[in-house]
């Protein structure tokens, strides 16, 4: 007897400690695998291995653990601080929110939809608004122009999310060939040539959100200059 309950203590101290980073990872990873709504303190504590109970020495309730996974998918965006163009490091926050996104595509709308923001997160605002505002934008033009920039990272990557959820099996292109099957040319000449080439050419999400972005940064460019 005594042999078994040696055992089960070493089984206990070999597991890694309980902290809130280590509970909003295992929730991220349940919503990566089935989504946000999967994401419960019950199941999140099975996944650890623990009782529910002892999550809420970690998270406050529901909604801190949402409010938690917004702010640790934030702490991933790549903020570059080895350049001096605001172009250039907006670009490539732009596409680095892209990728994570693309990661957990579950993410934008959550972002959308949270009322507070965690460290990580306001760093990542106070960062942004830092380099516009460096460059010469005014603090209104800052405003505009990192609302304009994040409402199309997150449209994109929720846009791309809800294209491409329901078969988690179906590429791009097999989704294409598939509402070619509801949009017969003579009635949707133009929706259906789009589908077509989509099918024939592939879907691009990358070179379609970096042309969009460019545009978006072009525009930027020139308020800059005429405000200087």
């Amino acid at each position: 007897m005594a042999k078994k309950a040696g055992t089960a203590a070493d089984q206990t101290t070999s597991r890694p400690p309980l902290n809130r980073d280590r509970v909003l990872a295992v929730a991220v990873e349940i919503a990566d695998e089935r989504g946000v709504s999967a994401v419960t303190m019950r199941e999140v504590a099975s996944r650890l291995g623990v009782e529910a109970m002892s999550l809420y020495n970690h998270v406050a309730n529901k909604d801190d653990m949402l409010d938690g996974m917004a702010d640790f998918v934030a702490q991933q965006f790549d903020l570059p601080e080895d350049t001096s163009s605001w172009r250039e490091a907006m670009r490539r926050r732009a596409i680095s929110a892209h990728k994570v996104f693309a990661e957990h595509p579950w993410a934008p709308m959550l972002f959308d939809s949270r009322g507070s923001s965690g460290p990580s997160a306001l760093r990542y605002y106070d960062w942004v608004l830092g380099v516009l505002m460096r460059a010469g934008f005014g603090t209104v033009d800052a405003s505009r122009a990192f609302s304009l920039l994040d409402s199309y990272i997150y449209g994109f990557g929720i846009q791309q999310f809800n294209f491409s959820a329901g078969d988690d099996d179906m590429s791009p292109e097999e989704r294409a060939e598939m509402i070619l099957a509801f949009i017969p040319p003579e009635q949707y000449p133009y929706l259906h040539r789009m589908a077509t080439q989509a099918t024939q050419t592939g879907y691009d999400a990358k070179a379609d959100f970096e042309f969009g972005l460019e545009i978006v940064l072009d525009g930027l460019q020139r308020v800059l200059d005429e405000a200087n």
